[in-house]
Formats: C-alpha cells, sequence, structure tokens
C-alpha cells in the first residue's frame, strides 16, 4: 500500500475516533442535563410539599396538628376521659358532651346539682368525654376550642368549675363564639386561680387539640345515638333506663342500687365543686321541672323522640340535622 492510502486511511480513522469522542460527549451530556431535570422536579415537588403542609397547618390542618397530648389526670381508654369525683367510688357515670351542643347545656342545668351531690358524697364517679359534632354538623371550631379549653382547666385543676362555667355561658348554637381564645380566657375569670399565663398559653396554642379530635373520633366510632350520651356503670340511662325515664331523683335512685351493699368512695378535697360564675342559664336550658333534655342528633344518629315527663318540649327544625328535634319551649 502507498504512504499516500496509508495517510487516508489513517484520517479516516482519527476522524471516525473523534466522532465517536463527540457522540459519547453529546451522551453524557444529554444524561446530566436529564438528571438535573430529575434533581429539580423533585425538589419543587419538595418544596411545593412543604409549601402545602404549612397552609394546611395554618388553616383547619392547625386544629388537629401535632401530638396527642392528654390533659393531666386523664384516664380511661387512650386516655380520653377527664374524671371528676373519687376514684374509689362503686359506680362510674360516664357523660359524653359538647360544649356547643343546646341538649347537653339542658342536661347540665337540670342535672348539675344531683351529679355534684352524688361526686362529694363518693357515690359516683365521672368520666367526661369531649366531642366535637356541632363543629362538624354546623361548621365552626368551637367545640374543639372550648373542649380544649376544658383540656386546659383540668391541667390546672380547675376541670369542674371551667366545665359548668362553660355550660352556664353557652352562646347559642348557631353563634360559634367559643371558637374565639379570647372568649374562653374571658370565662376562665369566672373560676377563681384559672386565668393564668399557662392556662392562657394552653388555650392560644391548642395544647389539646389532637386530644380533643381523638377523643371525637372514639365517639363516632362508638355507635352513640347523639349527645349527650349518659351511662351509669356502662348502661345507658338518657333519656331513660328501661322503662323509667330520667330525672333527679330516679338517677339518685339507680345509683343508690346500683351502689347496695358498697361503701362509698373518698373524694379529693375541692375535685367535685359546684359551679361558679353568675352567668344565666344557657338559651335552651331545661326548665328544671325534671324531665330530660334531648339528644343532639350525632353525625350518623338519630334525634331521641320526646318523653312523657318532657315539659314545655316543642318539635322545632334543628338547624344541624334535616329532621325534627324536640327543644326546650322559650320561657
Amino acid at each position: 500500500m502507498s504512504e499516500k492510502n496509508e495517510g487516508k486511511r489513517t484520517a479516516r480513522e482519527r476522524l471516525a475516533q473523534e466522532r465517536e469522542r463527540q457522540r459519547a460527549h453529546d451522551r453524557r451530556r444529554r444524561t446530566m442535563i436529564v438528571g438535573a431535570a430529575v434533581v429539580c422536579v423533585l425538589g419543587l415537588a419538595a418544596v411545593i410539599g412543604v409549601i402545602a403542609a404549612n397552609t394546611k397547618g395554618g388553616s383547619s390542618g392547625k386544629k388537629a396538628a401535632g401530638p396527642v397530648m392528654a390533659p393531666s389526670g386523664a384516664d380511661g381508654k387512650d386516655s380520653l376521659a377527664i374524671p371528676v369525683g373519687a376514684s374509689d367510688a362503686p359506680s362510674t357515670l360516664t357523660v359524653w358532651e359538647d360544649f356547643r351542643c343546646p341538649a347537653c347545656a339542658a342536661f347540665e342545668t337540670s342535672f348539675r346539682p344531683t351529679i355534684h351531690e352524688l361526686e362529694n358524697s363518693g357515690q359516683i364517679r365521672v368520666q367526661y368525654h369531649l366531642a366535637t359534632l356541632i363543629d362538624r354538623n354546623l361548621g365552626g371550631s368551637g367545640s374543639l376550642h372550648a373542649a380544649n379549653a376544658a383540656g386546659c382547666a383540668q391541667d390546672a385543676g380547675k376541670f369542674p368549675e371551667y366545665h359548668d362555667v362553660l355550660y352556664m355561658n353557652q352562646p347559642q348554637e348557631t353563634d360559634d363564639a367559643y371558637a374565639k381564645n379570647a372568649k374562653l380566657i374571658e370565662l376562665a375569670g369566672k373560676v377563681p386561680g384559672l386565668d393564668t399565663a399557662g392556662f392562657r398559653a394552653c388555650v392560644e396554642d391548642g395544647r389539646h387539640n389532637s386530644w380533643v379530635a381523638k377523643s371525637n373520633d372514639a365517639f363516632q366510632n362508638g355507635g352513640f345515638n347523639g349527645t349527650p350520651t349518659v351511662q351509669l356503670n356502662g348502661e345507658s340511662v338518657f333519656p331513660q333506663k328501661g322503662s323509667e325515664q330520667i330525672t333527679p331523683a330516679n338517677l339518685k335512685k339507680w345509683v343508690t342500687e346500683a351502689n347496695k351493699g358498697k361503701q362509698p368512695g373518698k373524694p379529693t378535697p375541692g375535685a367535685a365543686s359546684a359551679s361558679t360564675g353568675s352567668a344565666s342559664p344557657a338559651p335552651g336550658s331545661a326548665d328544671g321541672r325534671g324531665g330530660p333534655a334531648p339528644t343532639h342528633p350525632g353525625a350518623a344518629g338519630k334525634p331521641s323522640a320526646p318523653t312523657g315527663g318532657q315539659t314545655g318540649m316543642k318539635a322545632k327544625k334543628h338547624p344541624s340535622t334535616a329532621g325534627a328535634v324536640p327543644v326546650p319551649a322559650a320561657s
């Protein structure tokens, strides 16, 4: 082969090698570009996720965000009950309530003195469970915020008094006044020694919001018809026990029967105190003639029908349900 032909072959080989190097370079460049694009997309997704999480946390997500922090002394399954009364009382009264529920306020107005009497004499221990049905049915956050504030009062050893104050000052059901922490803190002023920096911080931070949400989930999963739900030693007694309608006298009788032959408990001094504050009875409260208050229907429950002892009751369309619910007539 001539030197001329040899030179041409060598030049072609060099050209081919150069082209191969260029193609390899182009492949590496494309790979880097695609990789960088993927990283950018993932980074953008992460940023969007953080923004979404923060946005959610700043609105409704904040209500139930964070770890579940039960109030001090809470007991029962998953520490979802706030106990009042002697720990060794022979009987337990379980009460499920919503601080925005007018039927709960009516129950409290009619039975508060009797329940406190039974607590103070060591006959019963009451376990309060808090629900947020009205927030779900009517919208708002007053049930949640009031329940959180009640948990904060429990931390301060003032739950019974503050519980009563909230019901004695309950706004109209459609008025979401308890959504305002300032209102809840204002009402704390009616309980001596409760309005402290620690209580205010607990209320403002929503320290027990997740605990309240878990309590409401337990209510929803419990198969209950509505609030208030009242049980004596696990047996429903509201609006009646068997064929007997609940009244203060009957509640005492049922507790006496349940406690027959048993020693009363020893309540901690001040554990179950009389209600405080000078508020007027809540709008829509019972008239005090001994009849039971109506049950506020739950999300999947049905309203209780009026019974013969419900004096002053009339059927009225309830704003949070599709049916007619009996409510106390205006006095």
